[in-house]
């Protein structure tokens, strides 16, 4: 690896304090000790995207600004279109990138990993990761599996220059590794919206699958399951984290190109229910609703081009069968335009979904858990197993 000089210490120095601040205290002996034997920038690409608009930033041209991304507790774009060439500037979206150090640090604070440990991770993106792992865990004992070649690439040659031993293996995350198992840990550096099977039975009982979480309709959450031997897992989600999701599990929905439909007459009804109630400021209320409506997308139109409205929030099922919009005319109004079309009415059940949230004293989201049955399916909770939050399909 090469020699860490003056202005990256100095770098690394102050992002420690600042993940530590962010953890509200400092991170352990251990996880600090490979903070420092193992630098980020090390791992990072010699070009990334940052910002919203993603602007390209370049080591080799601009190394001040590409060092202060490195060290800033910010996740920074290591990746665009899936490694496709874009048009331009606009054409951009972020398809893989390098976690905020907080957010490293506070998953592998949450995994709890043990001397002897054997850790499989999904998703290896820079390294970085794993590297922290390996220096933790020791030699053999980190797998790590990358969907995309040159991130896999990439990955497995900043480990061997850091001279750390774990195994980079090219392929599709989503089926583990069996013949590496059993793993005492698993951990996700992407997003699902099911928990794949094989995750847990390549994983030994008692072990611990760590994944962070997303609903078609809000992407926040962290999962922790603990593996119970009997082909299921159960345990409570935390409220951290927001995760690109899983490449197998990604739906590329348009509303007017794939959803709404000239012929459609939908149902028009009023309500009093604020659109940004459920789809809004109120991270909680969010990530309650999605549990409720699995299959449920959503998306904001600002200014759409018809008299009146000001905002329009769309609801979809995944599979575009069924669709609502609500209407808002920009004034403190007590009453919005409903339309619904398809044999579900939408908007009536995310209505309920916000009415049981609060009925239930509006937890937040370390309240909620999740069962995976080991028929596969998903089963949330709220404080105990056996208390079921009501899915609406």
């Amino acid at each position: 690896m090469e020699p860490i000089g003056a202005d990256e210490h100095a770098a690394m120095c102050g992002l420690l304090g600042t993940v530590n601040e962010s953890l509200g205290a400092p991170m352990a002996p251990a996880w600090e000790a490979a903070f420092r034997d193992v630098p980020r920038h090390a791992f990072l690409p010699e070009r990334v995207w940052v910002g919203e608009d993603l602007v390209e930033c370049s080591r080799g041209a601009a190394p001040e600004a590409w060092l202060r991304h490195a060290y800033a507790d910010t996740a920074v774009v290591t990746q665009v279109n899936d490694g496709e060439a874009a048009d331009g500037p606009g054409e951009r979206w972020a398809s893989c990138s390098a976690s905020a150090p907080s957010i490293v640090f506070r998953m592998l604070d949450t995994l709890d990993v043990r001397p002897g440990h054997r850790v499989l991770e999904i998703g290896a993106g820079t390294g970085w990761n794993a590297a922290l792992l390996a220096h933790r865990l020791g030699p053999g004992l980190v797998t790590t599996i990358e969907v995309d070649p040159v991130s896999a690439a990439h990955a497995a040659g900043c480990l061997e220059r850091a001279g750390l031993d774990a195994q980079v293996i090219c392929g599709d995350g989503a089926r583990g590794h069996d013949a590496g198992g059993p793993y005492d840990r698993v951990i996700a550096t992407c997003s699902v919206r099911n928990v794949p099977a094989e995750w847990i039975a390549q994983t030994a009982p008692g072990g611990v699958v760590l994944v962070p979480w997303e609903s078609p309709w809000f992407c926040y959450g962290l999962l922790r399951l603990t593996v119970d031997g009997y082909g299921g897992a159960s345990g409570f989600f935390f409220p951290h984290s927001a995760f690109m999701l899983m490449r197998g599990q990604r739906t590329d929905l348009r509303i007017y190109r794939d959803v709404v439909r000239d012929s459609h007459v939908p149902v028009e009804s009023t309500t009093r229910l604020p659109p940004g109630a459920v789809a809004g400021e109120d991270w909680a209320a969010q990530f309650a609703v999605g549990l409720q409506l699995p299959d449920v997308w959503r998306t904001w139109h600002d200014n759409p081009d018809v008299e009146g409205v000001a905002s329009r929030l769309w609801l979809a099922t995944t599979d575009a069968t069924c669709w609502a919009a609500v209407d808002g005319d920009g004034r403190a109004s007590h009453r919005f335009t409903v339309w619904e079309h398809g044999p579900r009415r939408l908007w009536v059940q995310a209505e309920a979904a916000y009415g049981w949230w609060r009925g239930a004293g509006s937890p937040g989201p370390e309240r909620f858990g999740l069962t995976v049955t080991p028929d596969g399916d998903h089963v949330p909770w709220l404080d105990t197993p056996d208390n079921h939050v009501p899915v609406r399909t």
